[in-house]
């Protein structure tokens, strides 16, 4: 998450106004390909023993049902670990290209000092964002989510306004974010766009699972039960499809952005987003109470493609949007900031979705989502298309 929001406030400073759509674009569509690679690679390297004996020992996974968990049958031998250890692979090897290879730049970035000076300063803003996780896990088991992060978001901005020496001025000047009120317009577009591509990137193979993986059953005397779906489609084989379509499309999106301007394309998008959202939870209600939801599959997958697919056109417009109504100083702190709110969408999206579906009502949350959107439709046309908006089309 914190990588992902400095390339992007990196990224940004490269680019003129014309084309931060597309650049940023490029670069989120490329980080977020990660989300589509672990969906694919995790599953196929713990069917393997790649690392030999530096992984340990396989184990062999129970079912109490004694059917397949995923597309792994029950009781065979699995290297859950190579979960963790396939990244090492990708990561040691980017760690030295980024020693060697990267530099800071001078006119965005404070002082670093050091390398040790530095690797100080990077581990005093982790401790920040481990302790505040830390009481924000503790306070989820004594609060509603609603309450819970919100009070870990603020808390944590506290402390890093508290954090001394050198690199506090540099935290305060990137305060100034929060009095201009662009910046939460575009915080709930960007919940809009990446909080909907990352959310449902969760949602989707949980959504597949239960939904899916059961069924309705009808007794010969009438007497409705859940049962297990023996055909249900596996969330593994299909849940990585709608986030690879919205990582590859947002480029695009950015590209469109850059040639007709952000809001626009935003506010198209958010139309789409409502329709197609009712019309999933619609989908999803008849698949729940159904004695045959294989039938469904195929809309049900449709219309989750669509989403992400608007989602990802619309994050290269919130990205065009971003880059053209802040300045240089401005502009990268706030790509930061909105996109550590709109992660949050991969812990509210499935834990709704769950709910919901344990309550038996999935397309409720669907419906929530939707009036999200619509809500966001008016965001966006007042601050950025109606006449006088404050910037017009951004």
């Amino acid at each position: 998450g914190g990588n992902f929001a400095c390339s992007m406030s990196n990224i940004s400073s490269f680019y003129p106004k014309s084309k931060q759509g597309y650049g940023l674009g490029m670069n989120a569509g490329l980080g977020n390909f990660g989300v589509t690679t672990m969906q694919v690679l995790i599953p196929l390297v713990m069917t393997v023993g790649v690392f030999g004996a530096l992984a340990g020992d396989p184990l062999a996974l129970q079912s109490p049902s004694g059917t397949l968990i995923g597309r792994i049958e029950a009781g065979t031998d699995t290297w859950i670990q190579n979960a963790g250890f396939i990244w090492l692979v990708f990561l040691i090897p980017l760690a030295f290209a980024g020693w060697f290879g990267m530099n800071n730049l001078k006119v965005v970035t404070p002082n670093p000092g050091s390398p040790a000076a530095a690797f100080g300063k990077i581990l005093g803003l982790y401790g920040v964002g481990m302790l505040t996780a830390i009481i924000g896990v503790w306070a989820l088991s004594i609060m509603s989510m609603w309450l819970a992060l919100p009070l870990t978001i603020i808390l944590t901005v506290v402390l890093l306004r508290l954090i001394p020496g050198d690199i506090k001025p540099n935290i305060k000047n990137q305060f100034a974010i929060f009095s201009n009120k662009h910046t939460w317009s575009m915080t709930v577009l960007y919940i809009l766009t990446f909080g909907t591509f990352i959310g449902f990137s969760a949602a989707l193979p949980l959504s597949i699972s239960v939904i899916f993986g059961n069924m309705m059953d009808v007794a010969a005397d009438g007497t409705v039960t859940r049962v297990v779906n023996p055909d249900a489609p596996s969330a593994l084989t299909w849940s990585w499809i709608g986030p690879l379509v919205g990582a590859l499309i947002r480029p695009v999106g950015g590209w469109i952005s850059d040639k007709v301007g952000g809001s626009i394309v935003t506010q198209i998008i958010s139309a789409i987003m409502v329709v197609a959202s009712v019309a999933t939870g619609y989908v999803m209600m008849l698949a729940y109470n159904s004695t045959d939801p294989n039938s469904l599959f195929v809309v049900f997958m449709i219309l989750f493609v669509v989403i992400f697919a608007a989602s990802g056109i619309g994050n290269g417009s919130t990205f065009r949007s971003i880059g053209f109504i802040f300045n240089q100083q401005q502009k990268g702190p706030v790509l930061g900031w909105t996109s550590a709110i709109a992660a949050y969408g991969a812990f509210i999206a499935p834990k709704l979705l769950g709910q919901q579906i344990q309550a038996g009502t999935p397309e409720v949350a669907m419906y929530g989502f939707a009036v999200f959107y619509a809500l966001c439709l008016v965001v966006n046309w007042w601050f950025y298309l109606r006449k006088g908006a404050y910037i017009k089309n951004p």
